[in-house]
């Protein structure tokens, strides 16, 4: 691979993605597979005149060998040291770069009660962190790197360079990133498509949205009063405007947690927890999961809608056209943020307080009676089709098209 090109994916994780501030503090989450990426990463957030660059290094084999052998009151402890550290994080307000490197099917022969208990310890020392980025408290950014067990995941009847090859070519093509253009001014012109996109969606300000396919999708979707429309670039409390996700293509808002009802039929696997979800479904009532079912891993997906009151409730709908560049590509990724971005997805778990006006600026109990579900996960499955139908209700009791196709139709 070009080393030229992948420095252009480096600068615009930087630029783009979290847009270091001089004197930020910058931190790195990466598998240990993806080193020499990160350090170019680390050396461009040097360069954008960071402070500091720390990077916290994860391996997927490790933490097998953690939930395999570990005992459940080890895995319960967090150690006083992890919740201190995370603090720093929130103190300093430091720019978060998450690199996803996932091992699909890893986990699946672990006990999914060990996952469930860990999850359930660190929203009770951690959950200040996870509250703090998802109000946007500072700039953060998910972005990818291929690994070969992933690779291998995705490309099964290539060998491993090939598919290591093809994977990472996949990637910078979704992202942008060519020999011959500038990144970062291509993210510039696209992150303004979107937010044409976002200013639509909220002048119609819909009062529901009512999606039905030929796959036996049949939903109605509720929004929270004064909900909005975001995607692509956003602006941290802090008042740096920054990508969250690279690649993006989605527009998404808040539901209103009791106010979903009909069925949902996914149009892609799940990866959950090094588990994958395959053929699944789910039938709302109220807002809440009252019927479920999935050809592979059911058990898993019971785990997810079980974790807690808010996980078997809607956080996030987004809405991507079917014919965006990912999905276009034909492959499934095994990865959520590409595959979110391939087709129109919903979220079980946590809702984001900036999908509705000064939301960031409300308690919990504020938010809560405004509709925000709570939850310790934010889990994103797809269900866009080629067919798929969308209808928005506005408060007047006026129907417009909002989808045909499976498209935009503005």
């Amino acid at each position: 691979m070009n080393q030229t090109r992948l420095q252009k994916y480096a600068q615009l994780v930087v630029k783009v993605g979290v847009n270091v501030q001089e004197g930020q503090m910058v931190v790195i989450n990466s598998p240990v597979e993806c080193a020499p990426f990160t350090r170019m990463v680390v050396e461009e957030a040097y360069k954008a005149h960071a402070s500091y660059v720390y990077v916290r290094w994860n391996d997927d084999i490790v933490k097998k060998s953690y939930y395999t052998y570990a005992s459940i009151d080890v895995i319960k402890d967090v150690p006083k040291y992890l919740v201190e550290q995370y603090q720093e994080f929130v103190d300093k307000k430091a720019a978060i770069i998450s690199i996803s490197a996932p091992t699909p099917g890893l986990l699946k022969d672990i006990d999914p009660s060990k996952i469930q208990a860990e999850s359930i310890a660190f929203e009770e020392k951690l959950g200040f962190y996870r509250q703090f980025m998802m109000a946007n408290g500072s700039q953060w950014v998910v972005v990818s790197y291929p690994t070969i067990e992933w690779a291998k995941k995705v490309f099964p009847d290539k060998s491993e360079d090939d598919a290591y090859n093809s994977l990472l070519e996949a990637i910078l093509q979704a992202c942008r990133v060519e020999e011959n253009n500038d990144p970062v001014l291509e993210w510039d012109q696209h992150m303004k498509k979107l937010a044409d996109h976002n200013k639509k969606l909220n002048d119609y300000n819909f009062k529901s949205l009512h999606f039905k396919n030929s796959l036996g999708t049949d939903l109605v979707i509720g929004l929270v009063e004064n909900h909005i429309w975001a995607g692509g670039g956003e602006t941290s409390q802090t008042g740096v405007y920054f990508a969250p996700n690279i690649p993006t293509e989605e527009t998404f808002t808040m539901p209103h947690r009791e106010l979903v009802n009909g069925k949902v039929v996914a149009t892609k696997p799940l990866n959950y927890q090094g588990k994958l979800i395959e053929d699944f479904y789910l039938v709302f009532k109220d807002g809440k999961v009252v019927e479920y079912g999935a050809k592979k891993e059911q058990e898993t997906l019971k785990s997810l809608l079980e974790l807690d009151e808010g996980s078997s409730r809607l956080g996030e709908v987004a809405l991507i056209s079917y014919d965006s560049p990912i999905s276009k590509t034909n492959i499934l990724f095994y990865n959520t943020l590409f595959d979110e971005n391939a087709s129109c997805h919903l979220a079980l778990g946590n809702a984001y307080s900036m999908n509705i006006k000064d939301g960031v600026k409300m308690s919990e109990d504020e938010l809560m009676k405004l509709g925000y579900n709570k939850s310790m996960e934010h889990v994103d499955f797809m269900f866009g089709s080629r067919d798929l139908e969308i209808i928005g209700t506005t408060h007047d009791g006026k129907e417009i098209e909002v989808f045909k196709n499976g498209n935009f139709v503005f």
